[in-house]
């Protein structure tokens, strides 16, 4: 049997590269966080009295800011604003809508709209009523979305007008789904009002809920904690999508431990969203931190590399949430002088990785990023809430990390069937337990959640979570993200984890991104590392410069042995590269353009020609 992964990966595999973390990092946080401590106390005191079986929800928290700071802002979109009895008094008049047409607790209301304070408005009218928002991806068509549909069994489905041509990709309509009452919503962000252009068997919903009462509804005050909020669908590597349940337990959770306890955010800070609300980090992170202190929350329709500072500017935005894809456009730009010319002093979010952490810091002059790691269907999240660089954070909760075979894409058991824990600064899987208090609330669909369960782990009869992810143990409870199980792959009998290989194409100068995955090689073990690449503007592919770089920063077998050049890259709706189809695509330059390849013992990269792909085809040519 293969080795486990159970060590430094490959990339960063010299003992000075790996960052840990101490109790000097723990202090220095710690004091740097006394200013807030009021703040902080706040968040640990929700964390610790929230039970699941306590009348609390996000409707409650919106209601309570409404009676408290009824002026104060609560959203902003373009030139509009709604302060918080406003926005209250919309969402209620929403839920009356919903209401009168037959929603009830328990019940969907799927949603299928673009960021916009509309959508914001609708999930908060269907959480009061203690219904469960289905928020549907946008970007999905035809059978897909028809899944995504089917999987959430909606009671109602609002549409919003720019996204008609996603819906009737699906074929459904009020003909062939008469158990779906169907809402159209017209215009990105704007305050009901009238319109004509409704579509037929659709209900205007600006229309209806203009007549309805604006006072909030009696079902909040009994909403639990325990039960669903929101559907997110969490898009995975092969299949159709699982529909994940999110709990007001585990939003108020975030609300608490992210949005008070670890960012500390005032109620005159301005908050930037334009990551799409059917994403946790939009419709939990970014709202749950803005209602935290009840301050205002800035939404975009969509991220632009191009306009992003100008539109933080616009907003006098004081933070954002982010991913990591979104910071690495930002950082492709070419530099301006007005980089730092901006009032953001906190970011938020996941998926940075440590090469261009401090990069991006000083080049933007951000004074604190708050990394965290967390899934739509995992019950456990780690915040960087000390403030180390290059962590994805802490977490209290019990986990483990433990040794994993990449091979069998399975955790490594030792002779007694229990599986075994990395050494501290080691790589495995991040396994999180599942208990009464720490439930897991899984999918939809049962049998999807009991494959992601992993039993007698430990000992006879517990039970934990299986995140899918590899990480790194820093130390003091601390990890930092390297893989999904799926992008680690074998070759030449070593562990090769693509985001550390990723991390290094960012020090070749004409490289704008890439992605890197294994492919089959004829007569060859495991898979060969292959990068799909974009170029930066004007500069051409130097097969000696890129082979140089690369294999001064990386072990040889990592290096990888193919190199694609694509004009653009692929990306889902919250900017994942598809890894899935390149794979899939292979290496064959009958099919595939532009592919260079890195020869054994040779320091440069060279065209592929179908006669070499022949050669490696037949053995002639070993890798």
């Amino acid at each position: 049997m293969p080795p486990p992964i159970e060590r430094p990966t490959p990339a960063d595999s010299k003992e000075s590269n790996v960052k840990k973390v101490g109790l000097r990092d723990i202090a220095r946080g710690a004091f740097a966080a006394i200013p807030d401590l009021l703040t902080v106390n706040r968040g640990l005191f929700g964390l610790a009295t929230l039970k699941p079986e306590s009348e609390m929800s996000i409707g409650r928290v919106l209601e309570r800011w409404a009676r408290q700071t009824p002026d104060r802002v609560a959203v902003q979109w373009q030139d509009r604003r709604w302060t918080y009895a406003e926005f209250n008094s919309w969402v209620n008049r929403l839920a009356a809508s919903f209401s009168h047409h037959g929603v009830h607790s328990g019940d969907t209301v799927a949603i299928l709209a673009e960021n916009s304070p509309m959508q914001l408005a609708c999930v908060a009218a269907a959480v009061k009523l203690g219904a469960v928002a289905g928020m549907l991806n946008f970007n999905q068509r035809g059978d897909v979305l028809r899944h995504s549909i089917d999987l959430v069994k909606p009671r109602i489905l609002v549409l919003s007008d720019e996204c008609s041509d996603a819906l009737k990709s699906t074929g459904l309509s009020f003909e062939t789904r008469p158990d779906i009452g169907f809402f159209w919503v017209q215009g990105q962000g704007h305050a009901p009002s009238e319109s004509a252009d409704c579509p037929v068997g659709f209900t205007d919903l600006a229309r209806d809920a203009g007549r309805r009462r604006s006072i909030n509804p009696e079902s909040t005050r009994h909403v639990q904690a325990r039960q669903p909020c929101f559907f997110i669908f969490t898009s995975g590597t092969t299949g159709l999508p699982k529909a994940s349940v999110m709990t007001h337990y585990r939003w108020l959770a975030s609300m608490a431990g992210v949005g008070n306890a670890t960012l500390r955010l005032r109620s005159d800070d301005v908050f930037y969203c334009c990551l799409p609300f059917y994403h946790n980090n939009a419709l939990t992170v970014a709202w749950g931190c803005v209602l935290s202190a009840g301050a205002t929350l800035a939404i975009d329709r969509k991220f632009s590399a191009s306009q992003f500072w100008d539109r933080l500017r616009h907003y006098r935005a004081t933070g954002f949430t982010y991913i990591g894809e979104l910071l690495r456009y930002l950082l492709n730009r070419d530099p301006l002088d007005n980089d730092t010319m901006h009032d953001v002093r906190l970011i938020t979010g996941n998926g940075l990785r440590p090469e261009i952490w401090k990069q991006f810091q000083q080049r933007f002059g951000i004074e604190r990023i708050y990394e965290f790691y967390g899934a739509s269907e995992s019950n456990i999240g780690f915040i960087n809430a000390f403030g180390v660089t290059e962590t994805a954070g802490f977490s209290p909760l019990p986990f483990a990390i433990v040794q994993f075979d990449a091979d069998s894409d399975e955790p490594v058991r030792n002779t007694k069937g229990r599986l075994v824990k990395v050494k501290k600064g080691g790589v495995g899987l991040l396994i999180s337990e599942v208990s009464e208090r720490r439930p897991f609330d899984g999918y939809t669909d049962p049998e999807a959640g009991e494959k992601k369960m992993l039993r007698d782990v430990f000992k006879k009869g517990d039970c934990y979570f299986n995140t899918g992810d590899l990480v790194r143990d820093q130390g003091m409870r601390h990890i930092q993200f390297v893989d999904r199980v799926g992008d680690t792959f074998r070759w030449k009998g070593e562990n090769v984890a693509s985001t550390e290989v990723e991390g290094a194409l960012a020090n070749v100068s004409s490289i704008a991104h890439g992605a890197v995955y294994g492919v089959s090689v004829p007569g060859c073990d495991g898979r060969a590392g292959m990068a799909a690449i974009t170029l930066k503007p004007g500069m051409s592919f130097d097969g000696k410069e890129v082979a140089a770089t690369l294999i001064a920063c990386l072990p040889r077998y990592a290096v990888p042995v193919f190199i694609r050049i694509q004009p653009e890259q692929e990306t889902t709706g919250t900017f994942k590269y598809r890894k899935v189809e390149l794979k899939q695509s292979g290496f064959d330059p009958k099919t595939v353009d532009d592919v260079w390849l890195l020869l054994p013992r040779e320091n440069i990269f060279v065209p592929l020609t179908k006669k070499t792909f022949a050669d490696i085809h037949a053995g002639r040519i070993q890798l």
